[in-house]
């Protein structure tokens, strides 16, 4: 597994395999129930985290947006965005979160 993933899920993954594998099924099904392409589902899934406040998922959608093709300028937008729904806090925290998945990557 990768290792920026929490050692949390990684133990609940290990310790409830079948049911880890079941989401995992479930969550492909979802992806690919719709016309969306994958670039453009995780940027709808980076605003659904941010709307959430959700740290782990947005990092984790901000890494999968941008395995996707989607720019930073595309997913600084996405943040952007939650600013009038969301909040000003939120939206910050969600910039801080993406800055931090970019710098790794870098």
């Amino acid at each position: 597994m990768p290792e920026h993933l929490p050692d949390v899920y990684v133990s609940f993954r290990e310790r409830f395999t079948d049911i880890a594998r079941q989401q995992d099924a479930l969550a492909r099904a979802v992806d690919e129930a719709g016309p969306l392409d994958e670039k453009t589902a995780r940027l709808v899934k980076l605003g659904i985290a941010l709307g959430a406040q959700a740290d782990g998922a947005v990092r984790s959608n901000v890494r999968k947006a941008l395995a996707a093709g989607a720019t930073e300028a595309e997913i600084e937008q996405v943040i952007l965005l939650g600013l009038t729904t969301r909040g000003f806090p939120a939206t910050v925290a969600a910039w801080k979160w993406m800055q931090e998945v970019v710098a790794e990557q870098a």
